[in-house]
């Protein structure tokens, strides 16, 4: 096989509420599809979803990234060399994770679809074929946010996230609140967005333990590892690093220092399935967890984690796969997530490849 041409559309979809983390709002939750196709008629799909408060890319630029320099490297070549096609990628241009992450996901999609296999199988087996998901809840009032958690809860979800950051003690108060109102079994976590001072994190830190917190997400700016360490030395909570993991390098530096229990990896962030699987790897002998994270993105990229999340065994914090569920309708996958909004969890597709209509 020979990859002949990649084709890019823009899809949105508004969110049914705002969503809102420390670092700035979304009213619509925009990705760029995209498909490449080979000389024998075999397609695969990919998305990048640029949210760019958080990123710091936009829709133009990762288009132009893409269109212009990433996959004009990828024509002609045999779209099952999935390494050379980074290498390729990476010797086009440098950086610009998200247009290599679209081009590396429907290039997986591709070479599932072509050998009939759902894309788990690709990814090195299904250790499950269903699999949980985190129910994330944006930033709100203290009381808007408690319901919004008891209410997912009630419906089956394990592991509630919420977002926070802007103010530690309004933090300390959301934890005890949802605490009090979701059942001691399902886990909480808080996702600070990078929005602690360095000098009071510990103290704040200890307090959402107390309040009833099991798990704290980048509490410090990304840079900070030697303070994400130190929080972890205290054992208060399990510290997830999600700001300070954009690359393979980055996982290695945290592993070196210490710095987290749980590194969340993002597949749109890393630069795509290949290079996620990379630092999975390397969580795993240095006996960490992994979570696959969301920037978030519609039903093609969440799809990408799940079947992901499915082939390795110690993704066990649950996955964010929530993006499909936060806007008002996926155009791409919506009925394979439709389900995980009163269950909990999602039900891998059996079809050949990512399994979405895109």
């Amino acid at each position: 096989m020979k990859i002949a041409s990649v084709h890019t559309r823009v899809v949105r979809a508004p969110y049914r509420r705002p969503f809102v983390i420390s670092s700035g709002t979304s009213p619509e939750l925009i990705s760029l599809v995209v498909e490449v196709r080979t000389a024998e008629g075999v397609t695969g799909f990919g998305e990048a979803s640029p949210m760019t408060a958080y990123t710091g890319e936009t829709l133009a630029g990762l288009e132009t990234a893409l269109t212009q320099h990433a996959a004009p490297a990828l024509v002609g070549r045999d779209p099952r060399d999935l390494a050379g096609a980074h290498t390729a990628m990476d010797t086009a241009i440098r950086g610009q994770r998200l247009a290599k992450a679209a081009l590396d996901i429907a290039l997986h999609d591709l070479v599932a679809r072509a050998a009939g296999w759902p894309l788990h199988l690709l990814l090195g087996g299904g250790v499950r074929t269903r699999v949980p998901t985190a129910w994330v809840v944006g930033l709100g009032t203290l009381e808007e946010m408690a319901a919004e958690a008891a209410d997912y809860a009630a419906r089956g979800f394990t592991h509630i996230k919420v977002k926070g950051g802007e103010d530690p003690e309004l933090d300390v108060r959301l934890v005890r609140l949802v605490r009090e109102t979701v059942p001691a079994t399902v886990e909480l976590c808080l996702d600070a967005n990078e929005g602690y001072v360095p000098g009071t994190a510990a103290r704040t830190v200890a307090r959402l333990a107390d309040a009833g917190l099991d798990l704290v997400e980048q509490p410090l700016p990304h840079w900070d590892l030697a303070g994400m360490a130190a929080l972890r030395r205290t054992g208060a909570v399990r510290v997830m690093a999600d700001e300070s993991m954009q690359s393979l390098h980055d996982a290695m530096e945290i592993v070196r220092r210490g710095a987290a229990d749980v590194l969340n990896i993002k597949i749109l962030k890393v630069g795509g399935l290949h290079r996620a699987r990379q630092i999975a790897a390397l969580a795993e002998a240095a006996g960490l967890a992994v979570k696959l994270g969301t920037m978030p993105e519609l039903g093609v990229a969440t799809l990408a984690a799940a079947h992901l999340a499915a082939a390795l065994p110690h993704a066990t914090v649950p996955a964010d796969l929530v993006g499909p569920l936060l806007v008002t309708e996926d155009p791409l996958a919506g009925a394979v997530f439709a389900p995980a909004a009163h269950t909990g969890h999602v039900d891998l597709p059996t079809t050949a490849g990512l399994g979405h209509h895109a």
